[in-house]
Parts: structure tokens; sequence; C-alpha cells
């Protein structure tokens, strides 16, 4: 029902080409000859694809609407595990008889190439940043180990750094007494002297 002359996604027109109203279906499975899509998630080359098209012929040109059905590969942007995911796009486009300004498409030796169709659905349905799963954890920061896997680890209380550089002091209790106990004895002989001075002469006569 296809011609392999062009590309796999090419469907001849020729028995509705010139025949406004008539309409013919066609479904059928192509292996993708390119990879669709340049991120993290793509339908691979190689990859199986279902279309289902309905081609109607019209005074313009020949209109081609369908639905296409393929599975996307990629890794998961938060923890980078393999994920793949289902793809399902709709497409409509018109192929003119006639090359023209208003059309960017045109049927060519009585043929329809779909590809660039599909290429443009499949490619804007893909996710910008896919996930595994909508609540990925992602890596730990540190070790790179997937969070998922190893289950989430507290976060340690943060440091105000202004204090930062008072972090790896050390104070030794033992200095701390000396140094208490000579100001102790350093207050008591400053009363003893204190106390002698004030003594009045008669006193000290006694």
């Amino acid at each position: 029902m296809y011609s392999s002359v062009n590309s796999p996604y090419s469907l001849r027109v020729r028995d509705i080409a010139q025949r406004a109203g008539d309409m013919r279906e066609v479904s059928f499975d192509i292996a993708v000859p390119s990879t669709l899509g340049a991120g993290v998630i793509a339908v691979r080359e190689g990859d199986q694809m279902h279309l289902d098209v309905k081609l109607e012929g019209l005074h313009e040109g020949v209109l081609v609407s369908g639905h296409a059905r393929a599975e996307a590969k990629g890794e998961c942007s938060r923890c980078l595990i393999g994920i793949s995911e289902p793809v399902e796009v709709e497409f409509a486009e018109l192929f003119a008889y006639d090359a023209s300004e208003e059309f960017d498409y045109q049927v060519h030796e009585d043929h329809v190439d779909c590809e660039p169709v599909v290429r443009d659905a499949v490619v804007l349905s893909l996710p910008f940043t896919p996930l595994c799963r909508p609540d990925c954890p992602g890596l730990d920061p540190e070790t790179g180990e997937r969070l998922a896997d190893v289950g989430e680890r507290p976060v340690p209380a943060a440091t105000d750094p202004r204090w930062a550089a008072l972090g790896g002091l050390q104070f030794d209790s033992s200095d701390d007494s000396s140094s208490a106990h000579q100001n102790t004895s350093g207050h008591d002989d400053a009363d003893q002297t204190t106390a002698d001075e004030e003594r009045t002469p008669a006193d000290q006569a006694e």
C-alpha cells in the first residue's frame, strides 16, 4: 500500500488525485528510518511505528490525516536511569497538487510523503525533561547515587558562615581552671593589701 521509492512514509494517491470527495484509509507499520527527536528521549532509528492514515481528495490537493504510535526511549532527566514511554500523535496536512506559497507540501509523482508531518508531530509531543516517575528524587549530590534506590538521606543543618572560623577552635578546661584560680588568688592578695593599708597607726600600735 505504500511505496519505498521515496521513504517508508510515502503513500500512493493516484486513485484519489484530482477526484474531490474520494477517500481511502490505510494502516501500516514501518521501521523508523532516522531518529525522531534530539533531546534526552526520542523515537530511535530502527524502532517500530504504526500509522493509521486517511487520504481525502480535494480540489486543491490531498488531505492527509491520521494517527501515529511508537515508543520513545531515553533517560530520566533527574536520575539518568533508562526509560521508555509510549508516543501517540495526531496529524493532518494538505498536500497541494501544484507548488504554492499557501501550502508547505505537494503531491509528488502521485505520492505524498508523510515523514515531515509525522516527524513534527512526534518531536513536539516529546517531553523536554522526561522523568522515570513524577516524584523522582534524582541523584545524591555528594555520592551520585540514585536516591530512589538508597532512600533520601537527612540534610545536614545549615551553618552560619560567619561562625565557620570558630568551628576549629578548642579550649583546654585545665587552663581555664588554673586561670580562674590565679585570678581568685590575685583578688585575695589585693583585698588583704587594701585591708592592711586601711588600719590606723593606733590599730597597728596595739
